[in-house]
């Protein structure tokens, strides 16, 4: 099951699944063999997520793959290498959006966002749009979760619909489908907002 072309460095899938059934068992040594494993993976869906992402934007694609990769590493179990990297997706998501919720505390500006005199033109992705798409996905993972799953990989991890498809085990088609569905569900539960 390739990803990306990154993943092709990763060697066979049974060394990366037999790493992370050791390291949810608690081998520290396992933990440490994997990185290497699925870095370059991990730190290229990261770098496609933050280019999406505000300018000056406080994380950087490194930082959010260690993130990432020390929420995962914990006594979590998966079933191979797309169970762990849709769990990789929904921990950026994680990471993001509770940035941006960081963001919107008074403390942390309250929302106000720093734009050079330059920038006035195209100013940046607000962080209350960041925390509305974590409630509409939420709402439609109570619906549609595996429509959602769909959504996670694709904005999140930046997986195309190939890749996702085969991560989940749906067909292109089903996959296709499931995608024209959550942007326009999405559309007209964030539409709600502004």
């Amino acid at each position: 099951m390739i990803l990306s072309p990154a993943s092709a460095k990763l060697g066979p899938m049974s060394d990366v699944t037999r790493l992370l059934d050791a390291a949810a068992a608690g081998d520290r040594q396992a933990a440490s063999d994997l990185l290497p494993l699925v870095y370059d993976e991990l730190r290229t869906l990261a770098a496609v997520r933050m280019a999406a992402e505000a300018p000056g934007h406080t994380l950087d694609a490194t930082a959010l793959v260690h993130e990432a990769y020390l929420k995962l590493v914990g006594d979590q179990q998966f079933d191979g290498r797309g169970h762990f990297f849709a769990a990789a997706a929904e921990a950026m998501r994680r990471i993001l959006v509770d940035d941006a919720r960081r963001k919107l505390t008074e403390k942390h500006g309250g929302g106000r966002v720093r734009v050079a005199l330059e920038a006035v033109e195209q100013l940046p992705e607000r962080p209350d749009r960041l925390v509305a798409l974590d409630a509409a996905l939420t709402r439609l993972a109570d619906e549609e979760p595996q429509v959602a799953e769909v959504v996670n990989l694709r904005y999140f991890a930046g997986l195309t619909i190939e890749q996702t498809a085969t991560a989940l085990g749906l067909s292109v088609r089903t996959t296709n489908r499931h995608w024209a569905y959550a942007k326009a569900w999405l559309y007209q539960e964030l539409g709600r907002i502004d």
